[in-house]
């Protein structure tokens, strides 16, 4: 029986990672070893990337709900608190879109978070 050689097997793979390296500069997209080097580093830096995202999406719902309840009299942790306090359970992504989008409506939970309080 012949013997089988890995050729194809090792093209596949090589031509597989050149792919995910299209667009780099260089040797980077050109040559394999190069590029595999890359493309590992790529794909670690993608994926703390996507811890990081909701790390920096929190933070801005909570400048935003911050502001907000500032206009309305509150610091960010007592009106937080305040309506842990009132038993009302939103998240702050909510919070943030209410904050910018329905003045009012945030208002009155400040308000609800300050009766709460006192």
């Amino acid at each position: 029986m012949a013997r089988i050689k890995g050729g194809l097997n090792a093209r596949k793979k090589h031509n597989r990672v050149l792919k995910m390296a299209k667009g780099y500069r260089g040797a980077r997209s050109k040559q394999y070893r190069i590029a595999k080097q890359s493309v590992m580093r790529a794909l670690a830096s993608a994926y703390v990337g996507r811890k990081e995202r909701k790390r920096q999406f929190r933070r801005l719902w909570i400048a935003r709900i911050n502001a907000a309840a500032r206009i309305n009299g509150l610091s960010y942790s007592r009106f937080m608190y305040g309506l842990k306090q009132a038993g009302v359970e939103m998240n702050r992504k909510v919070l943030s879109d209410m904050a910018i989008n329905d003045a009012e409506g945030f208002a009155k939970l400040a308000e609800l978070a300050k009766s709460k309080l006192a």
